[in-house]
């Protein structure tokens, strides 16, 4: 029976060697250039580590969503391209040139601050973002022409390099993914027109990227595939190849005996219905655990599968266990990997309505990560 180590109330175990597995994987199924997605602490798996075993799984390149996430890769020892595309209002790029980071251009502004921060001997490296139809960040098409022009005057002068033009799909539909890769490929004509040829285009995530083959271009963007979870709600990950990289458990830190009709946990929203055990499990929404998950999230204890009872608090949960003999210090496993016999990140995520990418993207720095034996 598996437990914690002494002293450690709550952990999310990392399994480096899944991420590493799930890239080549994938990278041999679609065939191109993979960019590895470590944004938000690398799903909530930890940046460096993330980033580490995605490029020892032949991942070339890596993205991030702002210039910090970026910086951070740099400062654990990560030299592999990187890009980031968001960035606040009036940012400078200095340091991101310094460090040699790629960023991702939305605007004519953008554009301009990123060729201010080149030196002499030093273009900024550039991936040029086309609005396509989702609605958010990207070079209008009303811009588009202005933005492309002075980006090949810039790079003719030595101010930029422009490496890539990218853009983002909804997954509202194949049709509405097919239609934004049309806009796409517009734009990839009017770029080439207007004197550019960047090496990367680049539209697809793990989604699109394993079931619309024509939107794999030169480079994919895979995130949740990297951590071994599944984009799609009618397959699984081991459906698709992949090992889901995160276990969240903690340690049973309280057992109580009660009679019928004990109340539990805040507003008694579960009642026992006979005399049986409770077990409290020391994790709440403080560190990611989702309160609208309660009365619903699964946990398995002792190789048993149980639902948590009553309202999930900040920092704790309670689990009737009926007459299992559940002692202080066994572990409670909220989520794994689903072939090993434990949930799945999926069903926290249908418990509290959300998706997978939110349940372990969520889970807070108040769980250490531990990286699981090799």
């Amino acid at each position: 029976m598996s437990r914690l180590a002494p002293g450690v109330l709550r952990e999310a175990v990392i399994d480096t060697a899944a991420i590493t597995a799930n890239v080549r994987h994938l990278r041999r199924m679609l065939g191109v250039e993979v960019m590895a997605v470590v944004k938000a602490d690398g799903y909530g798996h930890g940046a460096v580590r993330s980033a580490a075993a995605a490029l020892a799984g032949g991942a070339s390149r890596l993205g991030v969503t702002d210039i910090d996430e970026a910086l951070q890769l740099r400062r654990g020892g990560i030299d592999a391209p990187i890009l980031a595309w968001l960035h606040a209002p009036g940012t400078a790029f200095d340091e991101a040139a310094a460090h040699g980071i790629e960023l991702g251009i939305s605007n004519m502004d953008q554009l301009q601050r990123a060729a201010a921060a080149a030196s002499a001997d030093r273009p900024v490296t550039v991936h040029l973002k086309l609005e396509t139809g989702l609605g958010r960040n990207g070079i209008a098409p009303a811009d588009a022409p202005a933005v492309l022009a002075e980006a090949a005057r810039l790079e003719r002068i030595g101010r930029l390099r422009v490496q890539g033009l990218f853009s983002h799909l909804s997954n509202t539909s194949h049709a509405d993914d097919l239609a934004a890769l049309a806009r796409f490929r517009e734009g990839m004509a009017a770029a080439s027109a207007a004197g550019l040829a960047p090496r990367l285009h680049h539209i697809a995530a793990t989604a699109a990227a394993i079931d619309l083959p024509d939107t794999r271009l030169d480079c994919v963007r895979l995130g949740i595939g990297v951590y071994g979870l599944s984009p799609f709600d009618d397959r699984t990950s081991a459906d698709l190849g992949l090992r889901p990289a995160m276990t969240v458990r903690a340690a049973v830190a309280a057992v109580r005996r009660v009679p019928a009709g004990q109340g539990v946990s805040y507003g008694y929203t579960y009642r026992t219905a006979r005399e049986t055990t409770l077990a409290l499990v020391p994790i709440g929404y403080a560190d990611g655990v989702p309160r609208q998950a309660s009365g619903a999230g699964p946990v398995v204890i002792r190789g048993r599968r149980f639902r948590v009872s009553g309202r999930i608090a900040m920092d704790q949960f309670i689990v009737d266990v009926g007459d299992t003999p559940v002692e202080i210090g066994d572990e409670a496993v909220l989520f794994g990997d689903a072939t090993l016999g434990v949930p799945g990140a999926e069903e926290w995520a249908d418990a509290a309505g959300t998706i997978n990418y939110e349940i372990v993207t969520r889970i807070g720095p108040r769980v250490p990560r531990r990286e699981a034996a090799s």
